[in-house]
């Protein structure tokens, strides 16, 4: 039964059941009830299931609220991430979360357009919850900005920025310049000479270092080129893309994976076959990739890897006792509450190599 009160003028009301309530109900004390809340190991089974059964019987919800007053710990780490359906956003957060989760922090997620105003607003209201800690998923200029702007003073993580761009310190994420290298060197090696790029939006942090880490490559390799064709993330882009692509190329190695699928439709619009005509490689690794027909040739980034970084980072410098364990994962250095510790330097990629890449058939 709900727990009710009477008010002055006699009428009943419901009230959500407390800590109290559900002592009662199991025959124990509220300090029993805390230890069961916690997890504490020196609890009787039979005191424990007491206790659990009164707490589903009533519906008790713990008030985090108050007890983040009575500890000065809310436990919780914030995530900021854009307002856009991007894989690479949405796998991070989901790896985020289940991170933060099993290491017994409470993940609190917001999104925000990107944009100046609207990531002010975000940070500002993830901070009110009086967070310990912050992951910033930071794709353009306009979302940094924003964190210098607010002098964040909790740990903080920022995913798809670059160390060149993000807060010193900050930066958890792949190698996105040695990415593109290993997609070109494949290309190369099937022995093609005329590869283009196709890049992500201008401005977006991930979209420019792809670019320069695949143009670099491709003269690195001696081999021509051209501008890189214009894209926006999307597979329309990617499809509009084919109309632009000289005959003389016969493969690109494309930003994104739905660019790449984008292009590969819109080359069959076209009458050009991938691979006989084209080759194709994509960046992500999306788990359509396999099922394309052909099956596509990408850059794998282990998102599950990168947010668990994240958060082993953020608990190594908080100093917690969760934080002691993160080393298992990968974290570089050591700290204790509030003290830097180093960057950790980027993650691998892996190529992933299928039907969408041959060698070049010759060209009349």
């Amino acid at each position: 039964m709900t727990p009710t009160d009477v008010d002055a003028a006699g009428s009943v009301a419901r009230r959500a059941p407390t800590m109290f309530d559900v002592a009662e109900r199991a025959g124990v004390s509220h300090q029993t009830v805390s230890r069961v809340l916690n997890g504490h190991p020196h609890t009787a089974e039979a005191t424990r299931a007491r206790v659990l059964a009164a707490i589903a019987e009533l519906g008790y919800r713990r008030n985090v609220a108050a007890r983040s007053l009575a500890t000065n710990r809310s436990h919780a780490i914030g995530i900021l991430t854009p307002a856009v359906a991007q894989y690479g956003a949405t796998s991070s957060v989901l790896a985020l979360e289940a991170a933060a989760r099993d290491a017994g922090w409470h993940p609190l997620v917001t999104a925000a357009a990107i944009d100046a105003d609207a990531t002010r607003a975000a940070l500002g209201f993830l901070l009110d919850q009086s967070i310990e800690a912050l992951v910033v998923i930071a794709p353009h200029a306009e979302v940094i900005g924003a964190i210098r702007e607010l002098e964040v003073r909790v740990p903080l993580v920022t995913l798809q920025a670059t160390a060149a761009d993000g807060p010193p310190g900050t930066v958890v994420g792949v190698d996105q310049a040695g990415a593109m290298r290993l997609a070109v060197e494949h290309l190369v090696a099937l022995g093609h000479r005329r590869i283009r790029h196709l890049a992500g939006p201008a401005g977006f942090f991930e979209a420019d270092e792809r670019r320069r880490g695949a143009e670099a490559a491709i003269a690195a390799a001696g081999v021509s080129g051209g501008p890189s064709l214009a894209g926006d993330w999307t597979a329309a882009s990617g499809a509009a893309a084919a109309a632009a692509l000289d005959a003389e190329t016969t493969a690109v190695v494309a930003a994104n994976d739905q660019m790449a699928l984008g292009l590969i439709a819109g080359l069959a619009g076209l009458g050009r076959r991938v691979p006989e005509d084209v080759s194709v490689t994509g960046f992500d690794d999306i788990p359509e990739a396999a099922y394309l027909r052909p099956a596509l040739t990408t850059v794998r980034q282990d998102f599950d890897r990168i947010g668990r970084l994240a958060l082993d980072v953020l608990l190594l410098r908080l100093g917690s006792e969760a934080g002691s364990e993160a080393g298992s994962h990968g974290a570089a250095g050591s700290g204790t509450a509030g003290a830097p510790i180093g960057e950790p330097p980027p993650i691998e990629p892996a190529l992933v190599v299928r039907a969408s890449t041959a060698p070049p058939r010759a060209i009349s």
